[in-house]
């Protein structure tokens, strides 16, 4: 079947050069690492994606690519409460949620290319010595597994035409799952003297009790990389505060570096700053130097008109209640299972000049409590999920906002889920359910794809759902046309097609469908490659806001260009 990719469009931009350091001749490509000290999630990816923001805004083509380090092939099978929401690319890629912060501060498709993990490694190289390319050789951790990690990022340079790439390597120093992606960094150094330059990105912690920021623990992080032969060239210091002098001149003095080569990394109160900060301090024209780049100036009119719109004061704050089931891990919360939603959240908001407030409820409570514990937000939303558990609770949800008129979205699994509540509360349907979740019903209105039924049969789950972007055919007349229509840039107003990122395996049963247009349930939109039903909804004569969306618009929201769905979602939302 047909998958579609969204082209980028390439923004021209007056770059001037500061320096004279330009030549005729072709420049070489120039390698940036960026790797973790003391703790995980402290921020990787978002330095990564801001340094590739600087770098880009200068006029230099730039290709990320993430390094993981688990033994999975892609991240389509792990459970998104152990590594967050896998992020998913327009040609079906399954990646990291850093793919998802490149997209957005690069605003460019991510492709298969731009994500290994440790495991993808072992398979080519185990591959390849099944069919005996290596000619007889001991197959070792290195050179070969090295040399296969180098081979992919020089892939990444060539795929993209690159001239610098940025490689983020997963974990923290000193951890052993990731020391051969720092092998292959010395190694590479080693080959391409001048074009290499490695960031470490470190936690500096402030203990209440002392009052100051600690530098030791980034100390030993150093040490970590020097034991394998790294020197770093910049670091990152992630903290609460801004990093005064005084610790520069520990880090430099402590750490083999100049203090002017230690980047202060403070929170923020929203991700989008960082490029900004990194910018203040002149990183990009630091890394520059460091390549022996030309110095160029970036253009940051956009980011900073962003900024200004994020940081507006709001008139108005909206509820929005997510009716997930991967918010817990213990005994905390987390975001990262929904990561991709809540920044499409973030992006439409910023542009409706509103402050959104999600609440978090567990469906399983709304199962156990009703949907009373819901209480009366200003829209409610039933995001992605698998599986029966906690799935009579995002119906129960589904139904609460049809009776009680609130704006509601559903997508993917909510999508589904809300097919499943009309039948039983319109049609009559009390068995009404999903052949994922009940085999014995007599109205399977949800069932599975028939090009995925030898899949299952076969356990094959990794990668074998209908992913990637598809293309669909938005029915004019409907919401669903009003809102891509109202929104430039999403549909092509002539034929009504538009795309959206699928990963799914189960879909509208159209067995039924004569059965809920007849009690006032909507199609607007069908795929154009095998019909499937695409977007439901009820019209405006019968609900303010009701859609439900098979694809995930979520993923191809930005910060820059919300998707049009989350707009008006938002708006509807503003008006309950």
């Amino acid at each position: 079947m047909p998958r579609t990719k969204s082209n980028n469009s390439k923004t021209s931009r007056t770059i001037r050069s500061i320096s004279s350091g330009s030549s005729s001749a072709k420049q070489t490509t120039k390698y940036i690492f960026v790797s973790g000290g003391v703790i995980s999630g402290i921020g990787k990816g978002t330095t990564s994606a801001s340094i590739g923001l600087l770098l880009k805004s200068a006029g230099y083509k730039v290709a990320p690519i993430k390094f993981e380090n688990y033994l999975n092939i892609d991240a389509g099978t792990i459970n998104p409460i152990e590594h967050g929401d896998p992020f998913l690319c327009e040609d079906g890629t399954e990646g990291d949620m850093d793919i998802g912060t490149y997209e957005k501060f690069l605003n460019e498709d991510m492709e298969a290319e731009s994500f290994i993990t440790i495991g993808r490694i072992y398979k080519t190289v185990i591959d390849k010595e099944r069919r005996f390319e290596y000619n007889g050789e001991d197959v070792e951790a290195i050179p070969h597994i090295t040399d296969e990690i180098i081979r992919r990022i020089e892939a990444v340079v060539k795929k993209r035409d690159a001239e610098i790439v940025l490689i983020e390597l997963g974990g923290t120093a000193g951890e052993y799952q990731n020391v051969l992606y720092y092998e292959a960094s010395r190694i590479l150094t080693l080959r391409k003297p001048g074009d290499v330059v490695h960031i470490h990105v470190s936690y500096v912690p402030t203990p209440n009790h002392l009052g100051e920021p600690k530098t030791k623990p980034t100390q030993l992080s150093v040490k970590t990389l020097n034991s394998m032969g790294i020197q770093p060239d910049f670091i990152v210091a992630r903290s609460e505060k801004y990093i005064d002098q005084r610790r520069r001149e520990r880090f430099a003095l402590f750490c083999n570096m100049k203090p002017e080569d230690i980047i202060t990394s403070p929170d923020v109160s929203s991700i989008y700053e960082i490029p900004l900060v990194l910018h203040q301090q002149g990183m990009e024209e630091k890394i520059m130097r460091k390549l022996s780049l030309p110095i160029r100036k970036p253009d940051l009119v956009q980011w900073e008109k962003l900024i200004g719109r994020v940081k507006a004061k709001k008139n108005k704050e909206i509820e929005v209640a997510i009716i997930g089931k991967y918010f817990s891990t213990g005994e905390y919360q987390l975001k990262d299972s929904y990561a991709a939603l809540l920044d499409a959240i973030d992006h439409a908001a910023v542009a409706a000049e509103v402050t959104v407030k999600n609440h978090w409820i567990d469906a399983e409570k709304v199962e156990k409590e009703g949907a009373k514990l819901i209480g009366k937000p200003d829209g409610i939303i039933v995001p992605i999920g698998w599986g029966e558990r906690g799935s009579e609770g995002m119906i129960a949800a589904a139904s609460y906002a049809r009776k009680n008129k609130i704006p509601y979205l559903g997508l993917c699994y909510g999508m589904q889920l809300c097919v499943i509540a009309f039948a039983r509360d319109v049609l009559g349907w009390k068995d009404a359910n999903s052949e994922e979740n009940s085999k014995a019903t007599k109205h399977p209105v949800i069932h599975l794809m028939p090009a995925q039924k030898e899949v299952m049969e076969k356990r094959a789950y990794g990668g074998t759902m209908r992913l990637g972007s598809w293309e669909a055919i938005v029915k004019k007349g409907t919401r669903a046309y009003e809102i891509y229509d109202k929104y430039n840039g999403f549909i092509d107003k002539k034929t009504g097609l538009t795309a959206e990122r699928h990963r799914h395996r189960y879909e509208f049963n159209d067995e039924f469908v004569k059965d809920f247009e007849k009690s006032g349930l909507v199609i607007s939109a069908r795929s154009k490659a095998e019909n499937l039903a695409e977007i439901v909804e009820l019209p405006k004569s019968a609900h303010p806001f009701y859609i439900g969306t098979q694809g995930h618009p979520e993923y191809k929201s930005r910060p820059l260009n919300p998707h049009p769905i989350f707009m008006a979602f938002v708006e509807a939302c503003k008006k309950s």
